[in-house]
């Protein structure tokens, strides 16, 4: 049996059974099949159900005439990704705005979760850094073909001249595909080695100096999530580029 988290035990106590089908219809047959559930499926979905509360509440909270703290904080956010993707991507960054916002939250939720006692950090697992990359990916090449149909978004990846555009066409998918690894390292690597810093010293040391650790923790968690959405923002104005 793997070493569960108590959160995770709990979801396999209640769950193993719904768990157990899912993977076997899609032919993932679990390894322990007490407990299908792993800790960073568990901290994901538990970061996904926090989230969910967090902007029920923020929707409730809601007034013209008294926001609160919590309508600040939401406002702000969407504010600070908005206008950073107005001024990126230009007309039409509207349409991006919900996602690139969600895709901080997100991050940045299970960036600062392992600082929590009895939890860990998802994304110091690069299986969920992977899934991000790959959903931002997969966003911005459909945003791509949308906004310039399958022709033009095609002309993206083969350059102003035609004669070299054949080498520059597998170039470009070659680096396309190495975002995806790109993205997924960058986040993984800072926040697995932010955790083991932490635990290092807060095993070695008294309270005090751990402390600082955990502060630069935030602050990496902070930059990584930043990173990660900038590049993101970065990536989805190229693909929505519109030559005239």
């Amino acid at each position: 049996m793997p070493e569960q988290l108590w959160f995770t035990a709990l979801l396999n106590k209640y769950f193993a059974g719904p768990a157990d089908a899912l993977l076997t219809a899609i032919h993932r047959a679990p390894k322990h099949p007490q407990a299908p559930i792993t800790n960073y499926v568990a901290m994901e979905l538990l970061v996904f159900f926090i989230l969910v509360l967090f902007f029920i509440v923020a929707r409730m909270s809601l007034s013209v005439e008294k926001p609160g703290i919590l309508q600040h904080a939401v406002e702000w956010m969407n504010g600070f990704v908005s206008d950073q993707s107005e001024e990126m991507i230009g007309h039409g960054y509207e349409t991006y705005t919900s996602f690139l916002v969600t895709l901080g939250v997100f991050i940045l939720a299970m960036n600062l979760l392992g600082l929590v006692p009895g939890f860990e950090a998802p994304t110091a697992i690069p299986s969920v850094p992977l899934g991000c990359a790959l959903v931002t990916w997969i966003f911005y090449h459909v945003h791509g073909l949308r906004k310039n149909g399958v022709i033009g978004y095609l002309k993206h990846f083969m350059g102003p001249v035609w004669w070299i555009a054949p080498l520059l066409f597998v170039i470009e998918v070659f680096s396309h595909l190495a975002r995806i690894m790109s993205l997924t390292i960058r986040l993984y690597a800072n926040m697995f080695a932010g955790d083991m810093v932490t635990l290092v010293f807060f095993s070695l040391v008294p309270l005090g100096v751990p402390v600082l650790f955990m502060g630069l923790h935030i602050g990496v968690s902070l930059i990584q999530t930043y990173i990660f959405v900038l590049l993101a923002t970065v990536y989805l104005a190229e693909a929505t580029a519109q030559e005239h």
